[in-house]
């Protein structure tokens, strides 16, 4: 048996959505996200990479990668949500309208909300974006991160000045002490994922990541993508960029497919069982950011009616699509990316290069005319990790 398995699930679920589950994401309400991160010192787009040299080898007409290796200080996707949701939060406690959340109409305040600290659970790239943003505002963080994560990773969210600490919990039990602390310290939880009667910040969480899809495709449709390969933990990311890009491109929307590792399949066995369901146990994978053992109460009802397919993946494709980043093409950019980040881009070459994946290939609809788009969420933020493996 091929050990870079992938398992296939294709979403009998799917129906065609109602527009108010994307309401959300409307035009809008992008562009003042948008306003708001140019707003930030330092923000730069990150780069939208095309790998022709790959794309010819898998035998696509295009693939574009979306490279978050160069977000801020980060290397990681994740402060786009957890600024725009810190923010929404400040302005309104300042008195703020969305189209005056600014950097520096909020920082004009800041002895209106200096007392406020923001509480988060992570398994890495979220804490660091919410210690970031609290330092950047002038707010004070405490975040808690799993059973197992990395002591470089909690060292690089204590960097940023936060209160941080590695929990004897998985990830799901940890965001829900997360909460708790909340209600008894009078804190403000600022988590990536929702349920019932928890939803306002993940939603402004999620509205953040849009940033994604206007650098990269902007306002017109000239520019979409066929196929979109989106990596999930909780699914708030993935459920974001489907929203964003049904809300831009309508009825000429691409085709979505859901990625998860083997470790932590929380939206694969949902969709295989025709509800929302809850993994327990230890979530092992290399795939960090993405061992989440629940689904997110609003990105799995996104991802049930939009996405095409849902994906479950051996850490083995991580390895391999970070070896092919990091190992390119012809005249192709190398690419920087972590296990998260890189596991779509195995998913790809997997599918596209392995004659047991013949099936896979034919239910997505994966063809010579394909144009890919892939998200590189995540660079090397565990350095140590990225060269065993791309260097090993």
């Amino acid at each position: 048996m091929n050990k870079n398995i992938i398992s296939c699930q294709v979403n009998d679920l799917s129906e065609a959505p109602g527009a108010a589950l994307f309401d959300f994401a409307h035009q809008e309400t992008v562009r003042h996200v948008y306003q708001f991160h140019c707003s930030l010192p330092g923000y730069r787009p990150s780069p939208l990479v095309r790998l022709p040299g790959l794309a010819g080898y898998l035998g696509i007409n295009q693939l574009f990668v979306k490279d978050e290796n160069y977000r801020f200080d980060l290397k990681a996707f994740k402060v786009l949500g957890a600024s725009y949701a810190m923010a929404k939060c400040l302005g309104e406690v300042i008195g703020l309208k969305d189209d005056e959340l600014t950097y520096h109409n909020i920082i004009a305040h800041k002895l209106a909300y200096d007392h406020l600290t923001f509480v988060t659970a992570t398994d890495g790239n979220h804490g660091r974006a919410v210690a970031w943003a609290a330092k950047l505002f002038g707010c004070k963080a405490v975040v808690y991160l799993p059973k197992g994560s990395s002591p470089i990773r909690l060292e690089a969210i204590k960097k940023y000045g936060a209160q941080a600490s590695i929990t004897g919990m998985n990830f799901d039990d940890s965001v829900m002490h997360a909460s708790r602390k909340a209600q008894e310290k009078g804190w403000t939880l600022l988590q990536d994922t929702s349920w019932e009667g928890y939803e306002k910040v993940p939603l402004h969480i999620m509205q953040g990541y849009s940033t994604l899809i206007t650098e990269s495709i902007g306002q017109g449709k000239e520019n979409l993508p066929t196929h979109v390969f989106v990596q999930a933990g909780v699914g708030s990311f993935a459920a974001a960029m489907v929203a964003s890009l049904v809300s831009l491109a309508g009825g000429d929307a691409p085709t979505f497919i859901v990625v998860e590792p083997e470790g932590a399949p929380c939206l694969f066995e949902s969709i295989k069982k025709g509800g929302r369901v809850r993994i327990k146990g230890g979530l092992d994978t290399i795939m960090a950011g993405l061992s989440c053992g629940e689904p997110s109460l609003m990105g799995w009802q996104i991802l049930k009616s939009a996405a095409s397919a849902f994906l479950m993946c051996s850490d083995e494709v991580a390895r391999r699509g970070m070896k092919v980043l990091g190992n390119p093409l012809a005249e192709d950019p190398c690419i920087i990316s972590g296990e998260s980040g890189a596991v779509t881009l195995g998913a790809l070459f997997e599918i596209m290069s392995d004659k047991e994946n013949m099936k896979i290939r034919q239910d997505i609809g994966l063809v010579s005319d394909s144009r890919v788009l892939l998200f590189s969420t995540e660079g090397d933020t565990d350095p140590g990790v990225y060269r065993d493996i791309v260097w090993g």
